[in-house]
């Protein structure tokens, strides 16, 4: 064999060897890539315990702090991972945003919210859904608000897992009974409370779903089944961007800003009024310019409801920063300061390291593992445009200052899944009563048979029963855990 030929064997056995390595790089890269995302989530978390230990020292009182701010941690990333689908879900749904922009947008406004406008005080027993006396030492105050910070946490974790969006305010309400019971038993708890909350299943989802029906049978029927459609969303449009910045300025104040800015119902509804007028005026001439130029269809409508939907869901995402941070950091805030004055009375007010866990918690659970809650919120449950989404997140603003001046306990979670839910059965209705519309003009031998309208439902309805089953167990689910995490800290040695 000559040497040209060796070096060519050579050749080719080298060549077998780096295919080799390079498919074992690729099978390892595939088998840990899956890895990555809990790994970083792994080091927030001992990140978040270390901070706590290096203010605290090192003391017995500190490895309870240090204990709860892992766990506060853990519940800022299930928070992030969860909760903030129903703020950016229907803008990537309807493409009005991308994946990267709506997590970018959303973690820079949910840390800003938390940060700027988050909760100074809170409850120490969450929603006085327990008496302060019925924890009698403080001892079993804190480890309460341990097992139900933990409980509510893996509860969150498991929904976000299962792709249902549920309610942490519930879980952590749910936790925070289920220790409650444990320490003092079925006394101790509020059970008209707990009865207001089961009622907000229905009333958020509910009032949700009319404000958003409401709103797309109205641009459906004064915009795009117009003969000229253009002329009419130059009407239009202005009037509904109008009446979306007056709802979020009143809703920012009354929710988002509540803590800088003490103001009534009225002032606030005052000062919406104010902006939407405004806004109205000042859109008047940029839907007009937009619209220069576009042709007469649907699709060229929808370009204009883009920025305000991108708008809206900033909005929302600021001031769910702003109130549900207090899930994951107010049982944490009340243990610290608990464990540093050994009382249980009253309010108790956050320090600013603890903010600080719960707002980047919430952007870190975000970027990690909230694109799969965002898919199902935007897109698998029914399809959503950027009209349909305006609708949802209009809605999702209406209701929670309709509930608020009624007095009504609502889900902000409820009611943006309501509201989607509400879109999708008025598209099916409205397709159905234009199918019988069309009917009287189309051979019967060409109309759809029924299992074929059956098979073109616009909402997914496996979805409806996952996330109607998860929403109901939240509150049961979370009080059991709680109570068998409440039972087993007890026999800590203190």
């Amino acid at each position: 064999m000559s040497d040209k030929d060796l070096e060519a064997r050579h050749l080719e056995t080298l060549d077998r060897d780096l295919g080799r390595f390079a498919n074992l790089e690729s099978a390892a890269a595939y088998v840990s890539r899956p890895l990555v995302a809990p790994g970083i989530a792994f080091v927030f978390i001992i990140l978040a315990g270390l901070a706590a230990a290096l203010l605290l020292g090192q003391s017995g009182e500190a490895l309870i702090v240090v204990t709860a701010a892992v766990f506060g941690a853990y519940m800022a990333l299930n928070i992030g991972a969860n909760d903030v689908a129903n703020n950016m879900g229907p803008a990537v749904g309807a493409n009005a945003l991308s994946m990267g922009g709506a997590i970018a947008i959303a973690a820079v406004f949910e840390s800003a919210g938390a940060l700027i406008a988050g909760g100074d005080v809170v409850s120490t027993v969450a929603k006085g859904i327990v008496a302060p006396e019925a924890l009698d030492t403080p001892i079993a105050f804190i480890w309460a608000m341990m097992a139900a910070l933990l409980a509510s946490a893996l509860w969150v974790n498991l929904a976000t897992w299962i792709g249902a969006p549920v309610s942490t305010t519930h879980a952590v309400v749910g936790g925070v009974m289920g220790a409650g019971i444990a320490a003092a038993g079925f006394g101790a708890v509020n059970w008209g409370q707990m009865g207001a909350i089961a009622a907000s299943w229905v009333i958020s989802p509910v009032l949700g779903g009319i404000v958003a029906t409401g709103f797309l049978w109205f641009i459906k029927s004064r915009i795009i089944y117009r003969d000229d459609k253009i002329a009419a969303a130059r009407t239009w449009v202005p009037v509904l961007v109008g009446i979306m910045a007056g709802t979020f300025a009143a809703y920012l104040v009354m929710k988002g800003l509540k803590q800088l800015i003490d103001v009534s119902m009225g002032t606030a509804l005052l000062l919406g009024v104010v902006i939407g007028l405004g806004c109205w005026v000042l859109m008047i001439p940029v839907t007009r310019r937009q619209s220069e130029g576009l042709e007469n269809r649907n699709k060229s409508v929808k370009v204009l409801f883009g920025i305000p939907l991108v708008v809206s869901a900033a909005l929302l995402s600021f001031a769910h920063g702003a109130n549900d941070v207090a899930n994951a950091v107010g049982p944490l805030a009340a243990i610290v300061q608990t464990v540093q004055t050994g009382s249980i009375d009253g309010e108790v007010a956050i320090p600013l390291w603890v903010m600080l866990i719960g707002a980047f918690g919430i952007s870190v659970g975000l970027c990690l593992f909230g694109p799969k809650l965002i898919r199902m919120v935007g897109s698998q449950i029914t399809k959503l445009n950027p009209m349909r989404a305006y609708c949802v997140a209009l809605s999702a603003a209406i209701t929670v200052i309709v509930a608020s001046w009624l007095g009504l306990p609502v889900s902000s979670t409820h009611i943006a899944v309501g509201a989607i839910f509400g879109v999708g059965f008025f598209r099916e209705w409205d397709a159905e009563r234009r199918l019988k519309q069309s009917r009287m003009t189309i051979p019967e031998t060409e109309q759809l048979t029924p299992d074929e309208r059956r098979r073109r439902k616009l909402v997914r309805r496996m979805h409806v029963l996952t996330i109607a089953a998860a929403w109901v167990v939240t509150v049961p689910a979370s009080a059991i855990l709680s109570a068998i995490l409440f039972l087993i800290l007890q026999q800590i040695p203190t």
